[in-house]
């Protein structure tokens, strides 16, 4: 069975697939062993988007970083267990490592979640108007201003295209009310003062020791050594308003999220396989 995974893997690259798990003893340990398989799916979700969205994409489509694990027919077709087995013990000679940080019930839990975005979670049904949705999105939501869905929109948040093709209502509603948020790298805000005394507000898309990628509200992108800064004044708000339970009536909330879960038509559609140079940097 090893030997057709690793054909398998080497034929589709999927040595990408976890490319983003550089997840350390410490994060495991505060992960608690979930009750069920809707906390399970939550747990799963709390890894990814940690670990490996950055890769994958919040939705799990891909990007030019990583192969599309939610779409793909091929990877579909893997069992639980030779996931899971990809997963804690790697394959040999493809570059997919062992991953001995993450335990049983983590491991179970992002393919739980991998599973959902593949459209095979529990059925889901569409709590609203979805037409009246979109009108909150563009609108009164505001939720254009920093998100993109099918080309329209901001560009401050993630992409939400195809966000609720592959979760239930109550999970999607639940992350639009949530009170308390941690902006995940590459969302987390923050104003620089360069020692001429020039002022960026903004989102600090990347860094390293010596340097900054930060896009301002306006777009525009700048690239600053941190030589050259006189301070940098890390902002723990996220962009994401935290009063839309209050803010939005329960109706429009239903019809929110009936036009999130409904917004990409082809989320369901198996997506073309990568080519081969799709799948390196």
């Amino acid at each position: 069975m090893l030997s057709n995974l690793k054909a398998l893997l080497i034929a589709l690259g999927f040595c990408f697939f976890l490319c983003g798990f550089n997840i350390s003893p410490s994060f495991g340990q505060h992960i608690s062993a979930p009750a069920d398989r809707k906390d399970t799916r939550g747990t799963g979700k709390t890894t990814y988007n940690s670990a490996c969205a950055g890769c994958h994409g919040l939705d799990g489509r891909g990007s030019d970083k990583a192969i599309n694990i939610s779409e793909n027919e091929q990877i579909q077709r893997l069992s639980d267990a030779q996931l899971t087995d990809i997963i804690s013990n790697g394959v040999p000679g493809t570059g997919m490592p062992a991953f001995h940080t993450l335990n049983e019930t983590q491991t179970r839990a992002v393919v739980v979640y991998l599973r959902s975005l593949q459209g095979k979670g529990d059925a889901r049904s569409v709590p609203g108007n979805a037409s009246h949705g979109k009108e909150i999105f563009f609108g009164n939501g505001e939720c254009s201003s920093c998100h993109t869905i099918s080309g329209a929109g901001g560009f401050l948040g993630p992409d939400l295209s195809a966000f609720g093709a592959g979760a239930p209502s109550k999970e999607i509603r639940d992350e639009i009310v949530k009170a308390q948020r941690v902006p995940p790298q590459g969302y987390r805000q923050a104003l620089l003062v360069t020692n001429a005394g020039e002022r960026f507000e903004g989102i600090i898309r990347n860094e390293d020791n010596f340097s900054i990628q930060f896009q301002t509200k306006d777009g525009a992108f700048h690239f600053l050594q941190k030589s050259d800064l006189h301070s940098i004044d890390r902002l723990d708000a996220s962009l994401m308003p935290t009063n839309y339970g209050g803010r939005l009536s329960a109706a429009e909330l239903d019809d929110l999220v009936s036009y999130l879960m409904t917004a990409n038509p082809n989320a369901s559609k198996p997506a073309k396989p990568h080519k081969e140079e799709d799948d390196t940097e």
